[in-house]
């Protein structure tokens, strides 16, 4: 009954959706209160936001990256590797149709000063929408998997555009210190090849150095073992996929062995990140709102399916099991922008009353995963079901 309880609460995300719930709940009766706490400093100039956002959020990504890595290999939904390019080409209509939609409307109903804005729906909140693509398709659909890839690389073209046109005038972009993530890459490969079994060198060697890299390089340390991942020894083939049942307990891979260690973990903890950074005080809506929202759902749903469907055309299909209807609402779904999306708001706009209609706009977007949930249902998508031999 316990692991039932618990596989239901990660199924239906509640952890993720509780901390969401309970940040806007807490920022609007006692918004002085959450500020503190989110700011106050715990250690040695670390506060709670940079431990979850900077620190945890290290696993989380991790985990995604042992899913593409599983989908990669022969036999996965992204094998071989021409099928990945698909929601490459996807993500690139995800950022392209965005901004357009954006500086259309904003040439209509805007003005000049919410010219800066654009970048701001460019964002698919990974940890948002990979939950809800589970939730609407089942978490073994090839649906996930290319949603999954779409929305890291998307963080990554998040990132030179935070970098490059939202700079932070007292910490600029300090490219050098990347040589540590490369450095740390050759690491990795170096353990691998000695045969270096146990997960936590990769951690604590590649991984540190990975993370102290972009961190000096003031880019999102987060993504620091999504360079490590890739060099744990795993089997030729796929062993299974994220959030199936335990492995068993004499399963040799290490990646296998780091995804059942941390999975869990990363689950119950994805509550924290709802609770730092959705905590948004509903502000009076503006123009900037709209321009967010409609860039988000609009740009992002007519972006992702016209470049899908255009590399699809020039030879690069869609992973198998997907066809227009499941493109369209994985379109829908990758206009979750949330939590990325308040923090562009953040970067794009200084003005209190711009960034707080902006950050409406980035709140309204989580109302995507309702409207795919309900267009799922209208087309007919049957949710996957997850297979899990090892409780047979």
């Amino acid at each position: 009954m316990k692991n039932k309880t618990v596989e239901l609460l990660r199924e239906f995300s509640i952890p993720l959706i509780a901390g969401v719930i309970v940040a806007l709940i807490w920022a609007n009766i006692a918004p002085d209160g959450y500020h503190e706490l989110m700011e106050k400093e715990l250690f040695s100039g670390v506060n709670f936001h940079f431990l979850i956002n900077d620190v945890f959020m290290v696993f989380f990504f991790a985990i995604a990256g042992v899913e593409i890595v599983q989908s990669l290999m022969p036999g996965g939904d992204l094998n071989p590797i021409k099928k990945a390019i698909n929601p490459l080409f996807a993500t690139l209509g995800g950022v392209l149709g965005p901004v357009a939609v954006y500086l259309i409307l904003n040439s209509v109903i805007g003005s000049p000063n919410l010219i800066r804005g654009w970048g701001v729906p460019t964002a698919t909140d990974i940890a948002l929408a990979w939950l809800i693509a589970r939730f609407v398709f089942g978490a073994s659909h090839p649906a996930v998997k290319f949603l999954l890839l779409l929305a890291i690389a998307d963080d990554a073209i998040g990132l030179i555009i935070i970098a490059v046109f939202y700079p932070d005038p007292l910490h600029p972009t300090e490219p050098i210190w990347l040589l540590l993530t490369l450095a740390a890459m050759l690491v990795a490969y170096t353990l691998r090849k000695i045969n270096v079994r146990n997960y936590w060198p990769y951690l604590l060697i590649p991984g540190v150095l990975s993370w102290t890299g972009l961190h000096n390089a003031h880019l999102h340390p987060a993504l620091a073992l999504i360079f490590v991942i890739p060099f744990l020894p795993h089997p030729v083939r796929p062993v299974g996929h994220l959030f199936d049942s335990d492995e068993c307990e004499d399963e040799i891979s290490t990646l296998a062995h780091f995804e059942h260690d941390w999975k869990i973990i990363v689950d119950f903890g994805l509550f924290f990140f709802g609770l730092t950074n959705a905590g948004v005080q509903f502000s009076s809506i503006g123009t900037a709102t709209w321009l967010v929202f409609a860039g988000l759902l609009l740009g992002k749903t007519i972006g992702v399916s016209l470049l899908a469907n255009i590399a699809r055309l020039i030879g690069f299909p869609l992973p198998d099991g997907m066809g227009q209807k499941e493109l369209l609402v994985a379109a829908v779904v990758a206009a979750t922008g949330l939590t990325v999306a308040l923090f562009m708001a953040g970067a794009a706009f200084v003005r209190a009353d711009v960034q707080g209609a902006a950050k409406m706009g980035a709140l309204f977007s989580a109302g995507a995963g309702l409207i795919a949930f309900l267009l799922a249902k209208v087309l007919g998508i049957r949710k996957s079901v997850q297979e899990n031999p090892g409780n047979a």
